[in-house]
């Protein structure tokens, strides 16, 4: 008989590497053929439901870091909360219209001008369902569960007629309407644009000072003197009619090198640095409050028309001359001031932004290039003081990343101002995890303007409205629900194909159509107006979904977009917000915090983490990040996520091998039979379950990675499974001792197991698969562990048992590096009290002190003769006694045969002959 033949190794199937790139797309088939998603739901039926509605990704193009991140961590909420007995469907979604599909049809070659608006519109929704196949494949392939056969999609007929009837219900209640204001305008794009659709970056721009002689100046300032303004966008200029002053700000009129200037008091020291001036020919004639100044008259520099000078309490100190140059055709605080004096609103440029006849001599200049003429002219009138450039940030479209322009066109809006109060009350309402969440959308909502809810596109749902003889819009509940009844029949296809009579209900009249002649609004809704309603076309409409949902969780862009949308028309049409909690993450970054794009070469996308690594370490890697902030991936990250991986799969491996002969109908101790270390470990893993449950709650996934690690680590490695070798190679098969620790063993295995199975969900069920005598087909169909009570009275003995022990194996490296011991067995562990620290009566609560000591030999003493002084009590370390066991490797001095097998220990010895 070999001596290898008498101990119990580790076996188990469960292999060492994990093979994740070829082994998870099994496991996900065999989720598939097992039914396990709709298993779970139809086990937890009938229980309390948890809803996280999935914000719909836009279909086009493979998937990013930020998919990955979002799709992660909703796939790990919905999973744990399954595991804790919730009812938790997962309805995942797609945003499938506006710009980006049609240019991407246009790189491929496709002319939109060449076809019928319904053909084209059927090549763009054949290339979106297209996206969302491939997108989809590649959310699943990173283990994300949930209804993919009956995701929701805003081209669907009946989520496009959910939202027609929600614009329809905002109508009735008078928050939609049209009107001519300054909204964002994308002249690459050709469409006006929502605040959401801004990104800033920085431009360079013309900074120019113009003179505006006064032409009637009241009595309050001289008729020789002249306005000063200053502006960035000369092209703007000729769309001037008026200046505006602060009422409450002290202005003055100024003598020069013979000219007389008017700007404001405070800014007087910055103009006279801008100008260069000499302050020595500078002489202050009179001053006035800015509402004395009140309907003073100048002179347009170069237009024939007059700029009537008003009051506006927008105008502030921070900048220019005081004196702000209005043009209520391009920008919004000029609309609502103009508004306020009736004063006309002009914007001379079309749709590409080129100016039109009304801009006069600049008739076909494209807007930024018109700078330079307008500035040309300015200076042969003598009305330009100062031209400079300067760089700032500007709005841009976040599509074409180009710049856009305040343009005053026809548009269809959402009213906020009258629901702003309402929507506010509802943030407040709602739960945040972090504080600056709230802030930042009730920031937001209160500080936003008017939604401009219209899109000059042909991709999109169209708006419901029709156009009398005379002009007027018609929106009725009657019309609108009608259009809304064809889309969900035929989809919105259906209003592009017919004609304005045969898309409105028969027999309809209106007095504003007396010859029974409509037509039809072109544009389409914003497609926030899209997203913004799944709450009515996915929650309320899905019988296995709930109104308001549970979770709303996106990227920290969505507080301008879908976050904002949604509780927007929630609350104009529900009274209520659609989310009862609001959750963000950042974005993703490289390992140097900076922007990932392939121009840097700093590039890493879920595909290449799945084919080189597997999911689960993408899965491991977003809990290892501080999500509410930016977050950063490299190869080097994902190398440590990988390393981190590999430890707890190898513990997990380990404790899988040392309960195979364990059956815990059989083999298993009462807690009360257990040795007491084993009861400690159990106590710790309780203590660890809590814990881990606590941070899931509250989304805490960084604490969960850092505390697996904690414990496999500090508890586990280093300590019980490294103590527990000795007992589960080296004792009988039945010994009491050994069947106490695998007690435990078995427990933290499937602890443990379903605790990492939102995360690791994968491996988690392939660990699962090869834990003897469970009964559930997959870790999936589990519930999470109970939190028991913890017994802190052995905790406290034994934590301060690890840290005496940690002064052991302190003293043992010495003796290691002293060349005293080699391996911790060959050591004999002599301790003893000192001044800090009576470890004789701490110790006498302990046996087996040199199998916990991993040592041949441990002696407890009062007082240790040439030890080292430690914390927890005096240390000397020598070279155990007696000869090395062959079976065990432990020394004695005791050593005997049995049989053919020599130099056994006593112990050694009795397992042996129960063997023969």
């Amino acid at each position: 008989m070999d001596y290898k033949e008498t101990l119990l190794m580790p076996k188990t199937a469960f292999p060492m590497r994990g093979g994740l790139p070829n082994k998870e797309p099994k496991i996900q088939e065999q989720w598939d053929q097992q039914n396990i998603y709709q298993k779970a739901l139809q086990q937890n039926e009938g229980n309390p439901s948890y809803i996280l509605h999935d914000g719909p990704p836009y279909a086009n193009g493979s998937l990013h870091m930020g998919h990955a991140l979002n799709k992660i961590l909703k796939d790990i909420i919905t999973r744990y909360k399954t595991m804790q007995g919730f009812y938790t469907p997962y309805v995942p979604g797609w945003d499938t219209h506006g710009l980006p599909i049609e240019q991407a049809l246009a790189k491929k070659g496709v002319k939109r001008k060449e076809m019928s608006i319904s053909d084209f519109r059927k090549k763009c929704e054949a290339f979106a369902l297209e996206q969302i196949e491939l997108q989809k494949k590649d959310f699943k392939r990173l283990g994300v569960k949930g209804d993919f056969n009956n995701p929701y999609i805003t081209l669907k007929p009946e989520y496009e007629a959910a939202q027609l009837r929600l614009f329809g219900e905002m109508a009735d209640k008078g928050l939609i309407y049209k009107g001519k204001k300054p909204v964002y305008w994308s002249p690459s794009s050709e469409s006006s644009l929502a605040e959401a659709e801004i990104e800033y970056h920085d431009k360079r721009s013309a900074s120019i000072y113009v003179a505006f002689d006064v032409k009637g100046g009241k009595g309050i300032v001289d008729n020789d003197a002249k306005f000063i303004i200053w502006t960035t966008t000369p092209w703007t200029l000729p769309s001037n009619v008026a200046i505006t002053v602060h009422p409450d700000l002290t202005y003055a009129q100024y003598k020069v090198n013979g000219e007389k200037y008017i700007v404001g008091k405070d800014l007087i020291s910055d103009v006279v640095n801008q100008l260069e001036w000499d302050e020595n020919e500078i002489e202050l004639e009179k001053e006035f409050r800015g509402s004395e100044l009140e309907y003073v008259e100048a002179q347009h520099p170069f237009m024939d028309r007059t700029s009537v000078v008003i009051n506006g309490t927008h105008v502030t100190t921070d900048a220019g001359t005081g004196c702000v140059h209005t043009a209520p055709g391009h920008g919004e605080d000029d609309y609502i001031v103009g508004q306020k004096y009736n004063l006309p609103v002009i914007s001379p440029v079309n749709d590409k932004g080129v100016f039109t006849e009304e801009a006069g001599q600049f008739e076909g200049l494209f807007y930024d290039k018109a700078n330079k003429e307008i500035t040309d002219l300015l200076k042969e009138k003598h009305a330009l003081l100062k031209l400079e450039f300067i760089t700032h940030s500007y709005p841009h479209d976040w599509r074409t990343k180009k710049p856009v322009i305040f343009r005053a066109t026809p548009q269809w809006f959402a009213s906020i101002d009258k629901v702003r109060s309402d929507i506010l009350a509802a943030v407040e309402d709602t739960h945040f995890k972090v504080d600056w969440g709230k802030t930042r959308i009730y920031n937001m909502i209160r500080d936003r303007g008017e939604w401009v809810i219209s899109r000059q596109r042909v991709w999109g749902v169209p708006l419901p409205v029709f156009y009398a003889e005379n002009g007027e819009p018609v929106i009725t509940t009657q019309t609108v629900n009608h259009v809304a009844d064809l889309v969900e029949q035929y989809g919105s296809n259906v209003w592009f194909e017919r004609e304005a009579k045969d898309l409105l209900p028969e027999g309809f009249t209106h007095e504003g159509s007396p010859n029974g002649t409509f037509t039809k609004e072109t544009d389409i809704m914003d497609v926030w107006f899209d997203s913004g309603s799944s709450h009515r076309g996915v929650l309320e409409a899905r019988p296995e979904l709930s109104f308001p949902a549970d979770l709303y969780l996106e990227g920290s862009d969505q507080y301008r977009g879908w976050f904002n949308s949604s509780i927007t028309t929630a609350v104009a049409t529900r009274a209520q917000s659609p989310y009862k909690m609001l959750l963000s993450h950042g974005f993703v970054m490289d390992g140097e915090g900076k922007k990932m794009s392939k121009s840097l070469g700093n590039t890493i996308v879920p595909d290449q983490i799945v084919k080189q690594k597997g999911a689960d370490i993408a899965r491991l890697w977003v809990s290892s990040v501080d999500y509410l902030a930016d977050v950063r991936i490299s190869d080097e990250i994902l190398k440590q996520t990988s390393d981190v991986y590999r430890k707890i799969r190898n513990t997990l491996r380990f404790m899988l091998g040392n309960v195979n002969d364990f059956n815990p109908e059989t083999d298993a101790l009462p807690e009360t039979e257990l040795l007491e270390i084993d009861q400690y470990l159990l106590n710790r893993l309780r203590e660890f379950t809590a814990s881990t449950i606590e941070h899931y709650d509250n989304f805490d996934y960084l604490d969960i990675y850092q505390e697996v690690q904690n414990f496999i680590n500090v508890e586990l490695s280093n300590f019980y499974l490294d103590y527990g070798k000795d007992i589960l190679y080296i004792e009988a098969q039945d010994a009491h001792k050994r069947r106490s620790m695998q007690t435990v063993l078995y427990q933290i295995i499937v602890d443990m197991t379903k605790l990492l199975a939102p995360i690791l969900a994968h491996t988690a069920e392939e660990v699962w698969s090869h834990i003897p005598h469970v009964k559930e087909e997959s870790v999936h169909l589990t519930r999470m562990p109970e939190v028991v009570e913890v017994n802190q009275e052995i905790l406290e003995k034994w934590n301060t048992f690890m840290k005496l022990r940690d002064d052991v194996n302190r003293a043992l490296e010495v003796a290691r590096n002293d060349k005293v011991i080699g391996k911790s067995l060959e050591a004999k562990v002599i301790i003893g009290n000192n001044a800090q620290f009576d470890v004789t009566s701490f110790l006498n609560q302990f046996t087996d002190l040199e199998q916990l000591f991993i040592t041949s030999q441990a002696e407890v003493v009062d007082q240790v003769d040439n030890g080292t002084s430690y914390p927890y009590g005096d240390i000397r370390i020598e070279h155990a006694e007696g000869e090395k066991c062959e079976r065990c490797w432990n020394y004695s001095t005791e050593l005997g045969n049995v049989g053919e097998l020599e130099n056994l220990c006593p112990r050694c010895q009795e397992v042996v002959k129960t063997l023969i």
